[in-house]
């Protein structure tokens, strides 16, 4: 993970093995190919993130302060180390394994926002029915604003960033699962 935020998502083995202080052979005694070592920087990004937006989640008991919490939650995140994000978001598909934790973490992200969605439905007295596809619908929206930004050399504040997704994911959400204008 070292190497990847010095050299950049590109990194090669040389470079990886540099930074660890050893030999491609040495690296290549833990994981078996590129795709390993992918799997395990995943794996170590989603332990990281997820309890991250839990915790971001949990912050709040209002709505939209918790979609606003955890949306600035991914994108700290990823701005903090934007070439590791790249690594793991952006790897050429046909380098991924077929059982991607990428895969597995957004699905793990789209399910939180999902579990919290269909809270606040039942509690505004609708059906819970759309959650998960609003829940990972708001992750889709916020991972391809996220390198929208990137790609674009973040051409504005994280902070405002995250208004603007907040606003736009809060206008289809608010009708849908707020029964007082405190959470509108």
């Amino acid at each position: 993970m070292t190497a990847v935020g010095k050299h950049g998502a590109g990194v090669g083995m040389d470079e990886i093995a540099a930074e660890a202080g050893t030999s491609k052979t040495v690296v290549y005694r833990h994981f078996a190919d590129r795709a390993e070592l992918y799997v395990a920087v995943c794996n170590r990004v989603a332990s990281q993130l997820l309890p991250k937006l839990r915790e971001a989640i949990d912050s709040s008991s209002h709505p939209r302060e918790m979609v606003a919490a955890a949306i600035d939650t991914y994108l700290a995140f990823l701005e903090a180390d934007p070439e590791l994000y790249r690594f793991v978001v952006h790897q050429h598909v046909l380098g991924r394994p077929a059982s991607d934790p990428l895969d597995s973490l957004s699905d793990l992200v789209g399910q939180q926002a999902a579990a919290v969605i269909s809270v606040a439905l039942q509690q505004s007295g609708h059906d819970p029915a759309a959650a998960a596809p609003w829940g990972h619908g708001v992750v889709g929206l916020v991972r391809s604003a996220a390198d929208w930004w990137l790609k674009a050399e973040r051409p504005m504040l994280r902070s405002e960033l995250t208004a603007h997704l907040t606003d736009l994911a809060w206008a289809g959400l608010s009708g849908v699962v707020t029964t007082s204008k405190e959470d509108k």
